[in-house]
């Protein structure tokens, strides 16, 4: 057994192996950041509620994926919607034998990265509102039911990769249609729940007024920490050290740069002021946009996404904003809907458009390429048919889980009324992250039931 696990490692390709280590430490700091960056947004007496989800995330996934998620996702001999339940459970001959070029459990490591990456921004529907005890149940069966089945389907040999031929180079769908669906099922669960927090006498479902961000450090710390290993994550993709992966690398920061350029210029056009928060935003824009298509488009077009992906995704950040959304009860205070989920559709929309097969040949794929460079008008089609399944699969299944917790007495998933009005950090965790007080929120609380003291 030794003996061939040690030929098998010889087998590997020791440069792309340890780019792909590298790659994959560097985009595991995103995990515990998307908490940080939730932080960031909420009311500060939120604060750690809104980041340890994120935490629990890493160390539930981990042994999920160890357990089952990896063989729901990429075992072979499974079919169009799932893996094999059986071939790999608990790693089993996940060793040293080569996927491409490098060891499959390193290529395993890497695939978890990205399932914990989605959790940890699918969970930010529970932001301000819900339990982290019925968060945890959640994070365990969304892994498996949710994100593992549209994993295969796209990337482990289902039907949109192996049939249809999608072009998602490292998740427009997978990762951001995915998590932003996921995150908008939670959030209106939450406003309109079924079971037993609908029951509840001490739980009333309410519109969560809004605020400024509670910590602007923090923002910048997750936008430093994001946007760099988001350049790990995309051209790791390539799971090579090719010139796909340098130019996979290129083209995030410039859509990125250019993202967060146009959201922070268009903030100060309106405001006449500066604002981090707007930069944070077009930042994580670009960066949604860029991710189904690194590995398939230049420099120029990058530049192009970026810009586009900023305004659409700051005209859908309006929603919340509106009277309308107020009085449907719309919660976005993660903005997970705005930029994730309607900046991934539009992101895998226009990787159909734009794709360059020429681009794609710098990494040895041989793809038929999008509408505008190649003339395959079929793969916009394709495309839209992974969004509409992508998205329905994601919010109709997480609505789905989101319920059934809801069914059991003790995981109620909307909090208690006096804890959401006082703030959720005071019940839920057993510290605070010290946030100073905006002076235009001084008497802010989430409902309209009064003002509360500040120690």
């Amino acid at each position: 057994m030794a003996s061939s696990v040690v030929a098998a490692w010889e087998d590997c390709d020791k440069t792309d192996t340890l780019f792909i280590l590298v790659c994959t430490v560097i985009c595991w700091t995103i995990v515990p950041t998307v908490g940080i960056a939730y932080s960031g947004y909420t009311w500060r007496r939120n604060s750690l509620h809104a980041a340890l989800p994120a935490v629990l995330v890493i160390s539930i996934c981990s042994i999920q994926w160890f357990v089952l998620g990896y063989s729901l996702a990429y075992g072979q001999g499974g079919g169009w919607f799932f893996g094999s339940w059986t071939r790999h459970l608990f790693h089993k001959d996940v060793l040293a034998e080569p996927v491409g070029t490098i060891p499959a459990i390193l290529f395993s490591e890497f695939q978890l990265v990205f399932e914990a990456t989605v959790c940890a921004i699918a969970v930010g529907g529970f932001v301000e509102r819900g339990t982290i005890k019925a968060c945890a149940v959640f994070i365990a069966l969304w892994s498996t039911f949710v994100y593992c089945p549209l994993a295969h389907m796209v990337w482990g040999g289902g039907v949109l990769g192996e049939e249809l031929g999608v072009l998602d180079f490292a998740g427009g769908t997978p990762v951001h249609v995915c998590s932003g669906a996921t995150a908008t099922a939670i959030s209106i669960y939450l406003s309109y729940p079924v079971f037993r927090s609908k029951k509840s006498a001490v739980r009333t479902p309410t519109h969560i007024r809004l605020h400024r961000p509670g910590n602007s450090f923090f923002q910048l710390l997750s936008m430093i920490i994001i946007w760099g290993s988001w350049l790990a994550f995309d051209a790791g993709t390539a799971l090579a050290l090719n010139f796909q992966s340098v130019m996979a690398l290129c083209v995030t920061n410039l859509c990125a740069a250019s993202g967060a350029l146009t959201w922070s210029v268009m903030a100060f056009l309106e405001s006449g002021k500066w604002s981090l928060d707007a930069t944070f935003m077009g930042a994580i824009a670009g960066l949604v946009m860029i991710t189904p298509s690194a590995g398939f488009i230049d420099m120029p077009t990058a530049f192009f996404f970026g810009v586009f992906g900023a305004v659409v995704c700051r005209q859908a950040l309006r929603i919340k904003f509106t009277k309308l959304a107020h009085r449907w009860r719309w919660v976005d205070n993660g903005d997970t809907f705005a930029t994730h989920c309607v900046g991934g559709v539009a992101a895998t929309i226009m990787t159909g458009l734009f794709a360059q097969k020429k681009v794609a040949a710098y990494g040895g794929l041989d793809v038929p390429g999008g509408v505008v460079f190649d003339g395959n008008i079929r793969q916009l089609w394709v495309q839209i048919v992974e969004v509409l399944i992508g998205f329905s699969w994601s919010f109709f299944g997480s609505w789905l889980i989101v319920a059934g917790i809801d069914c059991i007495p003790g995981l109620e998933v909307l909090a208690v009324d006096k804890h959401i009005h006082e703030g959720l950090d005071f019940y839920e965790t057993e510290e605070s992250f010290g946030i100073l007080v905006h002076p235009e929120e001084e008497d802010y609380t989430p409902t309209n039931k009064g003002t509360i003291a500040l120690d």
